[in-house]
């Protein structure tokens, strides 16, 4: 399984929370979805979650679930709120403007899998 800083060195993902040694964070899988309910129900914990949804509640939810990372595609930039309740929280946020789809594709390409 790739690292959170391999995922983010190949995948060239900006970082919005404060960074931390991503070499010892290895995330258990993967699970990509915009609705919140479906995240709750599906999402492992350790996953990394590929979303387009930047509101504060994602925050929550990928707490809620102790999730690796939640990468936010598709040029959709979390307010200075989300990113410092991330922070409070512990939960690192990647940025990306690329596509999801794109996104998915090379998280499973690196081995990163759905459980």
């Amino acid at each position: 399984m790739p690292t959170l800083q391999e995922i983010i060195d190949r995948l060239e993902l900006k970082v919005l929370t404060v960074k931390r040694d991503f070499t010892e964070v290895t995330p258990t899988s993967g699970y990509t979805s915009d609705l919140l309910s479906c995240v709750m129900a599906g999402a492992q914990k350790r996953s990394v979650w590929v979303t387009l949804q930047a509101h504060a509640n994602i925050v929550a939810v990928a707490a809620l679930l102790d999730l690796s990372a939640i990468i936010i595609t598709e040029g959709a930039m979390p307010d200075p709120s989300s990113i410092a309740k991330a922070n409070e929280e512990e939960i690192n946020l990647f940025f990306t403007t690329r596509s999801t789809y794109t996104i998915v594709g090379e998280l499973w390409e690196m081995g990163l899998k759905a459980e």
